[in-house]
């Protein structure tokens, strides 16, 4: 190695750095300035899509990343601008076809990320995380950073049916020791989510992302920085102080904003905060949690999928809005309204919750 360096210094410090799992020294500007564009450009867009575009943005500045998708690669979004196949006759590629193998594929991942100087991704529907739970149980235990894009991640994905509808595949990821899971509600928290999973050294991420557009949010640059916390209020109460907190994730989080005008409208003051990663959630400190969600009044989660893991959050079942079935084959826009993923709805919950 030190005649290697000697003949290719330049190709010698970087290897040392991704062997060492150091990302480029001018990596923290380059995210700040990918973010305020991101904020600032807004739009709806589905969160594969903001995923692609965060691949596109932060890929070519961190080549060590090498990507796949299990026969996906179109409905996850994985192939960003700077990708090559990985084939038998040309060794320099940094995207490998891996075929229909969900476990496979997560298992070739933790190798790659054990060996080190590479960072893996690799994307399936969030539905056939069932198929590759062996490989995702084993990073956490390892506490290796592969990333797992999950797309599809609801009943929003529509037609195809309760087959590749999850109900209990967040939770159930959420559950596993050392995993972090970050569902996002628009283009930005899609972003966020990909400079945690990039800069994080100790543990798995699962990113969980929608087919369908989500609309952006507004938000202050204060905002804009609480987001990496997990959970922020995305929407305060007018008028004083809230009388209520709704805590929502991905599409979910529009729903709550949608609650929130209807409940002003009648007087109502109601906090949104949006939290896509609850493990990021709670490491923050006491007195900031405590600020977001405030001890005493009452909070309802809304997430279209199962509702128990929210309890922890708001006390009760029954402030804790989620799927109790299996979805089934409809437009999204039918099926939110058939299980009740409604603005009115939400406001009743809430309603109901002051009263008692």
């Amino acid at each position: 190695f030190k005649e290697y360096r000697k003949a290719y210094p330049e190709l010698a410090t970087e290897f040392e750095r991704r062997m060492r799992g150091h990302l480029p020294h001018d990596w923290p500007q380059h995210v700040q300035a990918t973010l305020a564009a991101v904020q600032e450009k807004g739009g709806a867009v589905a969160t594969r899509q903001s995923s692609q575009a965060a691949l596109n943005a932060f890929g070519p500045k961190v080549p060590e990343l090498i990507g796949g998708s299990a026969d996906l690669t179109g409905s996850n979004n994985t192939w960003r601008k700077d990708s090559k196949g990985l084939t038998r006759d040309d060794a320099s590629g940094n995207y490998v076809w891996y075929g229909v193998r969900e476990f496979g594929m997560s298992a070739a991942m933790n190798g790659l990320a054990l060996h080190g100087g590479f960072q893996p991704y690799g994307g399936t529907f969030l539905v056939f995380s069932d198929y590759a739970r062996n490989a995702v149980r084993m990073a956490c235990l390892m506490q290796v950073p592969s990333i797992f894009v999950y797309t599809h991640d609801s009943i929003g994905l529509g037609e195809d049916g309760p087959t590749h509808q999850p109900i209990e595949h967040v939770a159930s990821l959420r559950y596993i020791p050392g995993m972090t899971l970050w569902r996002p509600c628009d283009d930005v928290e899609a972003h966020v989510a990909w400079v945690d999973a990039i800069e994080r050294r100790g543990g798995p991420t699962s990113l969980v992302l929608t087919r369908q557009a989500l609309p952006h949010q507004p938000r202050t640059p204060e905002q804009l920085a609480a987001v990496r916390k997990g959970g922020y209020v995305l929407a305060d109460a007018d008028g004083g102080a809230p009388e209520a907190v709704l805590i929502a994730t991905g599409s979910e989080v529009a729903l709550a904003m949608d609650a929130r005008r209807v409940l002003q409208a009648e007087g109502r003051r109601v906090r949104v905060v949006s939290m896509p990663c609850t493990e990021a959630f709670d490491a923050q400190p006491a007195d900031y949690r405590g600020a977001v969600l405030p001890p005493n009044i009452p909070r309802i989660a809304v997430e279209a999928g199962t509702p128990d893991y929210w309890c922890r959050y708001v006390g009760t079942r029954e402030r804790a809005i989620g799927m109790e079935r299996f979805g089934a084959s409809a437009p999204a826009k039918d099926l939110f309204r058939h299980f009740g993923f409604t603005p009115e709805r939400v406001a009743e919950v809430v309603r109901r919750a002051l009263a008692a």
